[in-house]
């Protein structure tokens, strides 16, 4: 399925068509019909879905110049669709084309509606998708109703139908999906230009886009690499002050054991770990002493000249 703009050529030959000169309406006009003589079929259900679309649709004069989706002067705006319905039988919409009787193409307008409907006619610029079956194409959804635009002796087109906006290649029609980029560059430079110039800008900013999330990223990990540096480093200075707290001796507080506090949760976590490591090594510090330091203290000197001498000492 694909999605195409089409522009939709519709007359009312053959259609009686009310005209009331004052109000500025003209009933009954058609609409929409079911059938291509390009071979584009319109189902019903199509046609009836997209009676919202088409209700309301300003009504322009003749095409516009260039893009087809492109803005609108405000001479070339007639009027307004209105009261957009299903016709009964072959499931075709129909509607009220509403008008500015004051438009100098006014008169002309009337005139043809009451004596000569077939240059009464419409093209319709709209959206729609598109698939293929049996060698026609299906238009399975009108996505959108860009304008509907009165064009100027539209019977020359053999009444009702609708064509894709095409270009002629050696006299035939050739759609937008069809066109190569050899007939750009031969036929439209300028085109060409402004989809590479587009294509080129569009990659910039992706690229600059890149660039900058790219910056962004490498901020953020150098941000989140200094906080956890700075947490270490506040960690530590939290063990060491409560090691120096604890009073345990120097030799209980080894490599290992501080890797064990770093590793450990929170405070309470840690304050255990110290508890355990007193138990296991007791907090005392023994001190070598001099004989002399020890009369000092109160002590009693004990003599060790050999091995039962120092057995002696340690049991009584």
């Amino acid at each position: 399925m694909t999605t195409d703009i089409l522009l939709e050529y519709v007359d009312s030959r053959g259609v009686k068509l009310a005209v009331d000169r004052e109000a500025g309406i003209i009933k009954g006009v058609k609409v929409l019909g079911l059938e291509s003589k390009n071979g584009r079929t319109y189902p019903k259900e199509t046609a009836a879905r997209a009676v919202g679309l088409y209700e309301g649709s300003k009504v322009n004069v003749n095409h516009p110049k260039g893009n087809p989706g492109g803005p609108r002067d405000y001479q070339d705006r007639i009027g307004v669709l209105c009261n957009v319905r299903v016709e009964p039988g072959d499931g075709g919409l129909r509607g009220d084309f509403r008008f500015n009787p004051k438009l100098a193409l006014a008169e002309q307008l009337i005139w043809d509606a009451e004596h000569s409907p077939e240059n009464v006619g419409f093209s319709h610029n709209v959206e729609a998708r598109t698939s293929r079956k049996d060698g026609r194409v299906i238009v399975e959804e009108i996505t959108r109703v860009q304008s509907v635009d009165l064009v100027a002796d539209p019977a020359t087109t053999r009444g009702l139908f609708e064509q894709n906006e095409t270009k002629q290649r050696k006299g035939k029609q050739v759609e937008y999906h069809e066109l190569t980029e050899s007939e750009l560059r031969a036929n439209r430079p300028d085109l060409l230009k402004s989809i590479v110039e587009s294509a080129m800008a569009a990659h910039a900013e992706s690229e600059t886009e890149k660039a900058k999330d790219a910056k962004i990223a490498a901020l953020e990990a150098e941000a989140k690499a200094l906080k956890e540096e700075k947490e270490v480093v506040q960690r530590m200075a939290t063990i060491a002050k409560e090691l120096s707290e604890s009073k345990l001796q120097e030799s209980a507080i080894t490599d290992v054991f501080k890797g064990q506090l770093a590793d450990a949760k929170d405070a309470d976590a840690r304050k255990l770990l110290i508890e355990d490591r007193r138990k296991v090594c007791g907090n005392q510090t023994f001190k070598p002493q001099s004989k002399e330091q020890n009369k000092a203290d109160g002590g009693t000197v004990l003599e060790v000249t050999d091995a039962k001498s120092f057995v002696s000492a340690i049991t009584e």
